[in-house]
């Protein structure tokens, strides 16, 4: 029999930093050791990744159907050898056809792109939890509009995978203010990045043990408090709405804190 997998989401740190020297040299060690983890986590080990990662956008649901993907390098100003990373697993067409399958009965258009590699929302990660990279993997764009409420019914609609052994995986990061966070980092005016305010009602929402009043909230995050300052733009959030609709009644929990750079980034679970 195969056990359900959780849905979970991971912050996928800042371009390839897992990879590079930092100053602090810990810069970026409770992210590493969390992703490191994660598979010790799960139930057992998944048949198969689903990948929705902040940095894949499209005017409708696009699967990527290629067998053998590339890494795209999707980064700039980073080491030379940053640009050499190696992840090589594999694609899984049968499971992009049945995560089409699923949004298609929910009333999704989708698109099927079977040139698109592995971006840096997934490789970057992964090549930490799965240095293996021995689990086929298929990465499902977000949709352009960026609609909470639809990326939250396109997890509803794929959340059948769980039972079938894929584990449903939401790369982005809950803080994003990515001109704060460089401008702090120089020295500049706008003072210490925090993101508490929203890091706070976020874990509330995740947690909170009602699934239609998750959702609810969920749907109306850009009314919490600090929401528009840890997310200027919300293409890094929206991979948690995609996993918290795939829980369907499971309750979330939060599963990393960590305060990097100046700001607050966390991870969840569901199931």
């Amino acid at each position: 029999m195969t056990e359900r997998q959780p849905t979970v989401f991971v912050p996928h740190g800042g371009g390839p930093c897992f990879f590079m020297d930092w100053n602090p040299p810990d810069t970026w060690d409770r992210h590493r050791r969390f992703l490191e983890a994660l598979p010790a986590s799960l139930p057992a080990k998944p048949k198969a990744l689903l990948v929705i990662s902040g940095h894949w956008e499209e005017r409708v649901f696009t699967v990527q159907t290629n067998s053998a993907p590339p890494l795209l390098f999707d980064y700039q100003g980073f080491p030379p050898h940053t640009y050499q990373l190696t992840w090589p697993a594999l694609g899984d067409p049968t499971l992009a056809a049945r995560a089409s399958e699923l949004l298609n009965g929910a009333g999704f258009e989708t698109r099927a792109d079977a040139t698109r590699g592995f971006d840096h929302g997934v490789f970057v990660p992964l090549k930490v939890a799965l240095p293996e990279a021995d689990i086929p993997t298929v990465q499902l764009s977000l949709r352009d509009d960026l609609d909470a409420e639809a990326h939250l019914a396109a997890g509803r609609a794929l959340a059948p995978l769980r039972d079938e052994g894929v584990l449903i995986i939401g790369s982005g990061n809950t803080y994003h203010n990515m001109g704060k966070m460089m401008r702090a980092m120089r020295g500049g005016p706008d003072g210490p990045v925090n993101g508490g305010d929203f890091d706070r009602w976020l874990t509330g929402a995740v947690t909170y043990e009602d699934p239609g009043a998750r959702r609810a909230m969920l749907a109306a995050w850009d009314r919490a408090p600090g929401a528009r300052d840890a997310n200027p733009r919300e293409e890094h959030l929206i991979p948690l709405h995609v996993v918290a609709g795939a829980a369907l009644a499971d309750r979330g929990e939060k599963t990393l804190e960590d305060h990097v750079l100046g700001a607050v980034e966390s991870a969840f679970r569901f199931g």
